[in-house]
């Protein structure tokens, strides 16, 4: 038990190190050593799902108590009802959907699109046509090398919660409910790859593009998304390839119920209209459904299935959203490159925010570092812990890294390819229009600016 603990602290160590860069205490509150008593709490938490990870739920749950404790007995005048209702009545914030409309829109959101996607991916697996890929993927390794690109390329238009869990219904027939946790993490990160450079692709995205930053300034996230893709494809295809081949059978009696993929394509579509439309995806999905119910009998039990999961990262964004991050570091290439590390255990959806109103930041590098970062820990992205609700031995931190190591050298090489290749190009949002000044690639790598080391 000593071993697992020193262990698995060494590994959340790692990874929360570059947390405390956003720990510093900036406003009134207790703190230890410099850092704000809620960091402490939340890190606690992180390394309780560390060490706990087959009782995740309950320890998810008891952090998020603790915090909201600590806030309401030790932060006078906190403002609770503006942090989860918004600064605004109902029917203004349906005025304007930029004004701030607190947590309940993120959590509703999430609740919605982890429920009923889960209900997508057991509709989708019910249809048949997972059983008929197997014909169309090629043997051996590229098989499965294969299949991530697939789901790289859907997640570029559709959710990524969507896309991981398609990609998760797929491997579990191809590889006859045999897949390698590697296997698995590279299926979350092929997602969030997928859906960095495209304003559609995935909430921090779409937020840019709300806020005001033109798509284009957003796409060249590809560079280092297809170099991340490469490199996890490469290495999670061979483990999963030793662990267990993919299977050329075919149930020769299956037959595509194309009933049910209507539904799943009404589904997906109700999610990209909603989202464009309202901003609300999960309300797109939820229609969806209930008009497929209509035609199809719907798996139902899905929803009871996926509900600690959802749960579970629900408190997990409700106390990120409560920490005391109220300014970051200047605007830099470093600042984006540490970010990605730190949406791995910190949701990406307040640091999204957080950069949105500081402004002068290269987009595309951040909607990379933001997105692909929350595939190094399982809980670190939506989809993450979506595909961890039909993988549930995936849902241990220490083996994730050990098995998805390949990911966090992806993180770090498609980083620097994209850096060394294009450079430090911030550009404005609608909130600042007077963007820091670029760094051509020359000049980036012959020196780096000593205010971006402060």
């Amino acid at each position: 038990m000593i071993q697992k603990i020193l262990k698995s602290s060494l590994m959340m160590s790692f990874i929360l190190m570059p947390l405390l860069v956003f720990a510093e205490s900036h406003s009134d509150g207790f703190s230890i050593g410099g850092v704000r008593v809620e960091f402490l709490l939340f890190g606690i938490t992180l390394l309780s799902v560390a060490i706990f990870h087959n009782h995740t739920y309950w320890v998810g749950i008891t952090g998020l108590i603790v915090i909201l404790l600590y806030k309401l007995l030790f932060t006078s005048g906190y403002p609770f009802y503006e942090h989860f209702l918004g600064n605004n009545a109902f029917l203004d914030q349906i005025k304007d959907k930029h004004l701030r409309q607190g947590e309940w829109s993120v959590l509703l959101n999430l609740m919605g699109l982890l429920l009923g996607f889960g209900m997508l991916a057991k509709v989708f697996e019910e249809s048949g046509v997972p059983d008929k890929l197997p014909k169309f993927l090629p043997s051996g390794w590229k098989g499965a090398a294969l299949l991530l690109v697939f789901v790289f390329i859907l997640s570029s238009f559709l959710d990524n919660i969507a896309a991981a869990m398609i990609g998760g219904t797929v491997a579990l027939v191809v590889f006859k409910n045999k897949v390698h946790i590697g296997y698995i993490a590279a299926i979350v990160a092929a997602s969030n790859a997928g859906g960095s450079g495209s304003i559609v692709g995935d909430t921090t995205t779409t937020m840019m593009w709300i806020d005001g930053v033109d798509a284009l300034n957003v796409l060249h996230a590809y560079v280092a998304a297809i170099v991340a893709l490469v490199i996890v494809a490469w290495f999670a295809s061979h483990q999963q390839d030793k662990y267990q081949p993919i299977s050329s059978e075919i149930a020769s009696a299956t037959k595509i119920d194309w009933g049910s993929i209507g539904v799943v394509v009404l589904i997906l579509a109700g999610a990209i209209l909603s989202n464009v439309y309202y901003d609300m995806p999960a309300l797109g999905v939820w229609v969806a459904i209930l008009v497929g119910a209509m035609f199809r009998k719907m798996p139902w039990h899905e929803v009871n299935d996926s509900l600690k999961g959802t749960i579970f990262l629900l408190c997990l964004v409700t106390a990120a959203s409560l920490m005391p991050v109220e300014t970051l570091p200047n605007a830099s290439w470093l600042t984006a490159f540490i970010l990605g590390f730190v949406s791995a255990v910190f949701d990406n959806i307040p640091l999204t925010k957080l950069c949105l109103e500081q402004g002068h930041y290269d987009w595309g590098m951040l909607a990379y570092s933001v997105g692909f970062g929350g595939s190094m820990i399982w809980f670190g992205s939506s989809a993450g812990v979506a595909i961890t609700n039909k993988f549930t031995e995936a849902r241990n931190v220490t083996t994730w890294i050990q098995k998805g190591w390949h990911v966090i050298v992806a993180y770090v090489l498609g980083f620097f390819v994209l850096f060394l290749t294009m450079g430090w190009e911030p550009a404005d949002n609608k909130k600042h229009k007077e963007p820091a000044a670029s760094c051509p690639v020359e000049d980036c790598k012959a020196k780096i600016d000593a205010s971006t080391l402060e």
